[in-house]
């Protein structure tokens, strides 16, 4: 396939549209029912602490977006300031953080579609059939096949998207507070003790998935004239407008549930008929059919929305890998229409894996809400390094009180992936050993050096610290509360603090052991001027 250049067609609009088209996806067809039966009232509580744990990491990467205008950019970023190794591991963090997102929409879209089309999801386990995973692969490859149009035009599909995806929900929040308004639910009670379920549904309930798209405007960095203004508008109002969005639609459904739906077993007990489509089910249980088709026909765009622009993100992730020899050199090829195809197709391959091991949306999103969060993790270090080592260079957008605001959405990130629970953190340390022993096995059979020890090419000097980052993490969760499957040993709050205390000596550790602020300048001049050729 001939080969080509990326295209600097995305205006601030488009990349807004990008990163809302993400942010609003099936996270609000679900969300509120899994948050509701997760925290109950104080589902509106976890809503907001999601929200504003997404701001201040959009704040974090608002700052960092327009220093490396580059599409595919937090690859790049991985590679600033750690070593090889961490640069190589997170990059494949990012990767699957972003390929795995695609398929949950999709299986979002047959969980609807089961409804007046049987047989895709089981109606008992709620997991893909046979059938349903057929189509569901086949469904993915229809959206990849979109992105082989040139980036203008995969804009301008997106933002006609996320248009239709803007209104649907807000007319949904009018409508059923207008048909069914009952304060008196919030006073029903909480299906866990104390406040521990407001902060569990964050990571588990689908809360922080919804918010996670804001980064798609980063990744499309080196398809936009002016970064230095369009990524920080674009990151920043998609956090501001999602989180308006997620908290109204929280409210509606808490407010314009029948009090008899939860005389019996509360928040926790709440069904419809049709529990796969939550909005719609409630729409027809109040009278309003007609809206409830509307809500069926958005159960297909806005997930495909999102499938689409993430596959788009992906696309551009797989490309910077290659380009920084994270992955083959095939991944950085581009054809004619500015399109990175060979990241397409390995999105659509990997991403069709993910419909096996965890074929429903609830167990998917708990996992994906894990990795994804600790491959933002590592912004607020990057931050901080860049700030260390290049205080003068200039700065779009620079982060107000960067010294407190970088480690506290460092400490908020650890959090969230605390909170997903230890079966998650298990399953993500699994991942990250077989991608290390990929990659160790990589380097020994074609990528060894004469005379250069593994320490020295990898440059483990830098990288050590997460050793104690990830040993901290895990053995702070086996000894947590019950609740996230831990021993019990430590308090839910008590360990929340360890797990801050843990964070702030992490960051200490991390930026005690940057390279070289004279090879971190070289790094970013070389991704200003040329192609990247790795620190």
């Amino acid at each position: 396939m001939a080969s080509g250049t990326l295209r600097r067609e995305g205006g601030p609009l488009g990349l807004l549209y990008a990163s809302l088209g993400a942010v609003i996806g099936s996270g609000w067809l679900f969300g509120p029912l899994n948050a509701a039966r997760e925290a109950g009232p104080l589902s509106l509580g976890s809503w907001t602490i999601g929200a504003l744990s997404i701001l201040l990491l959009g704040l974090v990467y608002a700052e960092l977006g327009p220093l490396v205008p580059r599409s595919g950019a937090i690859i790049h970023m991985s590679h600033i300031g750690n070593g090889p190794l961490l640069g190589k591991l997170w990059s494949w963090i990012l990767f699957f953080s972003y390929v795995s997102v695609p398929p949950v929409e999709v299986m979002a879209i047959l969980a609807y579609a089961n409804n007046y089309l049987p047989g895709f999801v089981d109606p008992v386990s709620g997991l893909l059939t046979l059938r349903g995973t057929g189509v569901a692969i086949l469904l993915l490859g229809m959206i990849t096949a979109l992105n082989f149009l040139v980036i203008r035009l995969v804009l301008m599909i997106n933002s006609a998207a996320t248009l239709w995806k803007l209104v649907i929900p807000f007319a949904t929040i009018a409508l059923l507070l207008l048909l069914s308004f009952h304060p008196e639910n919030l006073s029903v009670g909480i299906p866990r003790e104390g406040l521990e379920g407001m902060f569990v549904a964050v990571g588990n309930a689908g809360v922080i998935f919804s918010f996670f798209g804001f980064r798609q405007a980063v990744d499309l960095a080196g398809e936009t004239k002016n970064p230095g203004r369009n990524i920080p508008f674009a990151v920043i109002g998609s956090v501001l407008v999602g989180s308006l969005l997620y908290m109204g639609l929280e409210a509606a459904f808490l407010l314009s549930v029948d009090p008899g739906a939860l005389a019996k077993g509360g928040w926790k007990g709440l069904s419809f008929p049709g529990v796969t489509g939550p909005f719609a089910a409630l729409a027809v249980s109040l009278g309003a059919l007609w809206w409830g088709m509307v809500l069926y026909a958005d159960a297909l765009v806005s997930p495909a929305g999102t499938a689409f622009i993430y596959l788009t993100s992906a696309a551009r992730i797989a490309m910077a890998q290659g380009e920084t020899g994270s992955a083959p050199r095939l991944l950085s090829r581009i054809n004619r229409q500015g399109v990175p195809w060979a990241g397409l197709l390995l999105a659509w391959i990997l991403g069709s894996l993910f419909f096996f091991p965890f074929p429903s949306w609830h167990r998917l999103v708990a996992y994906i809400s894990s990795v994804t969060v600790l491959s933002y993790c590592l912004g607020p270090v990057i931050l901080l390094q860049l700030r260390q080592a290049m205080p003068e260079l200039p700065r779009p957008f620079r982060l107000w009180k960067a010294g407190i605001l970088a480690p506290l959405a460092f400490v908020v990130s650890n959090w969230i992936v605390f909170w997903s629970g230890l079966a998650t953190l298990r399953f993500t340390l699994l991942a990250l050993l077989l991608v290390l022993l990929g990659t160790l096995s990589g380097w020994l059979l074609s990528g060894r050096k004469k005379g250069v020890s593994l320490r020295e090419d990898w440059g483990l000097s830098h990288s050590w610290w997460v050793l104690p980052y990830f040993g901290g993490m895990w053995i702070l969760s086996e000894l947590g509360p019950p609740s996230l499957g831990g021993r019990g040993v430590l308090s839910f709050f008590g360990d929340m603090g360890l797990v801050a205390l843990l964070s702030l000596l992490v960051l200490r550790l991390a930026l005690r052991a940057t390279v070289p602020d004279s090879e971190i300048v070289r790094y970013m001049r070389e991704l200003s001027e040329g192609p990247p050729s790795g620190p």
